[in-house]
């Protein structure tokens, strides 16, 4: 046997041993590591910083979006139609279809007045100085509570209906929002409730 590798044995060596580096891929190896972690570290600061801008974006929004009160407002109602602590409320600008939502049933008393009830959820059709359809609002006239139905801007005065019958109040009178049990009579604070009938919710027949 010959003690030196034959032509094959030396192909075969020489292809496992390893073939030197081009200077151009060494380069690019070096150059490739820093670019990839400042690609990495600006991942990093984005995914921080996203969810404070969107946060932002979303504060900004809601700030910009006006309220329950704000919208009668638009539409020639006075802000004390609705109780305080209302949370939340949708509006269809196309139908009119309009709801204000509350934690919990509100009822209070006006001075002089009536006893009003609001379920946790009203819904009603709001147009230009008018509240239509109205479901759950109520009144209490003698024994019963009666569902107020429509209320509407003449002027200076609201008439609220309740189907068979009416009654007309100043608008000076809801130009505070009423509260959950107490109404306007808080902290010590009354306020009597105006009329302009003699004889509220008569028939209009």
């Amino acid at each position: 046997m010959s003690p030196f590798p034959s032509h094959k044995q030396t192909l075969f060596l020489s292809s496992q041993k390893e073939q030197p580096r081009k200077p151009n891929q060494e380069l690019q190896r070096k150059m490739a590591l820093p670019l990839l972690f400042t690609a990495l570290c600006l991942i990093l600061m984005l995914s921080q910083s996203l969810p404070s801008s969107s946060l932002l974006q979303e504060t900004n929004f809601l700030d910009q979006n006006p309220t329950a009160y704000e919208i009668l407002g638009d539409y020639n109602l006075p802000k004390g139609l609705l109780p305080k602590g209302v949370v939340g409320y949708s509006l269809d600008t196309a139908t009119g279809k309009f709801s204000a939502f509350w934690n919990g049933t509100c009822s209070f008393s006006l001075e002089g007045s009536y006893q009003l009830r609001y379920k946790s959820t009203i819904n009603g059709y709001i147009s230009k100085g008018r509240l239509s359809r109205l479901e759950g609002v109520s009144v209490k006239l003698f024994f019963f509570w009666v569902d107020i139905i429509d209320v509407t801007r003449n002027g200076d005065d609201l008439e609220f209906s309740v189907g068979i019958a009416g009654a007309d109040f100043s608008v000076d009178n809801f130009e505070e929002c009423p509260q959950c049990g107490c109404g306007l009579n808080c902290g010590g604070k009354t306020r009597k409730v105006s009329k302009i009938r003699s004889n509220p919710f008569v028939s209009s027949s």
